[in-house]
């Protein structure tokens, strides 16, 4: 028997993926961390508008590339698809350590937008294969807790750069990244739908690449599901990086402490609900949908209902209770809805179409991020930070409402077009 047929293997895929989106989320955030450690020997990195200049190259192409990384996995073997992506980009980060000026740095960030673009839908869609009914949701789950560790472990590139240097910081995290390529090498496996005899026989001649493409993406668009869920992952996604890049700001001001409390603070908060979000939110969906087929459309819900009195509490509030109680039920709520973004995707979308599906969605809850992170340094200049976050809280119950009031599925596993 092969390994990919084994029952306890589609677990030891999450596992595989887990680590590479630890590494997708934690050679990104290092960056970030480490501009006063890079400031000496790259000098352009004093100035805030060119630091703004690399950390948006990398935002804009990723939002930019995650469609078509959808598009390229639904047609790739996905497996040295995610093995070239984590190579490159783990290169990337290794040669980071050797670069002395800001155009270098530059085009090395741009590069690693494209590599780490294409990792995300591949990555879901594999896990979505391997993973049915019965566990799907905490498979994706799961998935996700490696991201938010990424994220918290890129945190630690500022401390790695202060015992040794920032050179070295970069090479090492690069280097584990190349090695890990490897065992995926060896482990990893890919998964397609067999066809069965009939649906061979029907088969139509091959089409080309772009007629191939231009029929995807028209499957896509012509559903009215397929927006509906676009809108229901993009209008979170204005909270979630709200929180991700201005909690920290938000806890300083609303509690009158120093951000050096206010970031553990916030993100410790923030990442411990959000653990909990997804478990919870994947065993619910996954015993839910057994009972009723709109059961992870319910879950997901029932996340992001959470997170509306979340972000008035966040917005609004100037006690330790009312700030503390926001981040962790936000954290929660949007894990509940994190678990369960592609096993809903999965309800409506055939396979070979959900790589590019989730790649759209990418696109524009990036793009959500890119102009909400830009508004919000707006708010805090002029005080009005907490307010404005606040008010996010309009389009998130516009997307509850809509999701509940138009997704029907038919399926609990969409499987043929």
């Amino acid at each position: 028997m092969q390994i990919q047929q084994k029952k306890w293997y589609p677990w030891i895929i999450v596992a595989l993926l887990w680590v590479v989106a630890l590494l997708n989320y934690m050679d990104r955030q290092m960056l970030s961390t480490m501009k006063v450690a890079m400031m000496g020997d790259i000098h352009e990195l004093q100035t805030a508008e060119n630091f703004g200049r690399l950390m948006a190259v990398f935002l804009w192409i990723y939002a930019l590339m995650s469609p078509v990384a959808g598009l390229i996995a639904d047609r790739l073997n996905r497996k040295w698809l995610i093995i070239g992506s984590l190579a490159v980009w783990s290169a990337v980060t290794l040669a980071m350590g050797y670069v002395d000026n800001f155009n270098h740095l530059y085009i090395l960030r741009a590069i690693m937008g494209v590599s780490e673009a294409l990792y995300i839908p591949a990555g879901l869609s594999l896990i979505a294969d391997y993973h049915k009914g019965k566990t799907r949701s905490l498979a994706i789950g799961i998935h996700m807790t490696g991201l938010y560790v990424g994220q918290a472990m890129g945190g630690f590139g500022a401390t790695v750069a202060h015992e040794y240097s920032w050179q070295t910081t970069f090479h090492s995290f690069g280097l584990v990244g190349i090695l890990y390529s490897i065992v995926l090498v060896v482990f990893l496996r890919e998964k397609r739908e067999n066809k069965t005899e009939p649906e061979l026989k029907a088969k139509q001649p091959s089409i080309g690449g772009f007629t191939s493409v231009l029929n995807s993406l028209g499957m896509l668009f012509g559903t009215i599901s397929f927006w509906v869920i676009m809108f229901y992952f993009a209008a979170p996604s204005f909270p979630g990086w709200a929180i991700k890049n201005w909690i920290p700001t938000l806890f300083s001001m609303s509690l009158n402490i120093d951000m050096a409390q206010a970031g553990p603070l916030s993100t410790i908060a923030i990442a411990a609900s959000s653990f909990i979000g997804v478990i919870f939110g994947g065993i619910l969906a996954d015993r839910w949908i057994q009972r009723n087929l709109r059961g992870r459309i319910y879950t997901g819900a029932i996340g992001l209902s959470l997170t509306i009195p979340a972000l008035l509490f966040l917005g609004f509030g100037q006690t330790f209770f009312t700030i503390v109680g926001g981040a962790v039920f936000f954290g929660i709520g949007y894990g509940m809805f994190d678990a369960n973004n592609m096993p809903i995707l999965c309800q409506f979308v055939s396979p070979k179409h959900r790589a590019a599906g989730y790649g759209l969605m990418n696109m524009t809850g990036v793009f959500a991020g890119a102009f909400i992170t830009d508004l919000l340094g707006r708010s805090t200049d002029s005080g009005n930070l907490g307010r404005d976050l606040g008010m996010l809280a309009i389009p998130v119950a516009l997307a509850v409402a809509l999701l509940l009031t138009t997704l029907k599925p038919k399926f609990a596993d969409k499987t043929v077009d």
